[in-house]
């Protein structure tokens, strides 16, 4: 007989309990307190139907939260994308311009260290030794 008056009072504290840490957490993770996310007391049946209320609110603002954080993430990586593009332009433009400038033993030379895997020798200007 004890134990079945303990149960709901035990049932209680314990979704008290969790309701007071989702609603801790939800704070700490959008760094405000909200309103819409305050409890009441209660300790009726109705107040279940308030929890899941609260936990659908809680749910909703946590997933407005991270769609705005991947917005915000996405924009992030296309201009960075963007630079990546243009700076990948600029390189195969001076890239171009290097070999034709180069002369045909330049891009043996090249050519042989590539295969080889060795690091590109120094070369000395001509006429200086």
């Amino acid at each position: 007989m004890k134990s079945q008056w303990c149960r709901p009072v035990a049932m209680d504290l314990g979704v008290y309990q969790l309701r007071h840490f989702s609603i801790s957490f939800l704070s700490s993770l959008l760094g405000t307190e909200n309103a819409s996310v305050r409890l009441d007391n209660s300790s009726s049946g109705a107040s279940v139907v308030a929890i899941d209320n609260k936990i659908e609110q809680a749910m909703d603002l946590v997933k407005s939260h991270l769609m705005y954080a991947v917005r915000e993430e996405v924009e992030v990586l296309k201009e960075q994308i963007k630079e990546l593009i243009e700076k990948n332009s600029q390189l195969e433009q001076e890239n171009n311009l290097l070999k034709t400038l180069a002369s045909p033993e330049q891009l043996a030379q090249f050519q042989a260290q590539l295969q080889t895997g060795s690091p590109p020798a120094t070369t000395q200007p001509q006429g200086t030794t």
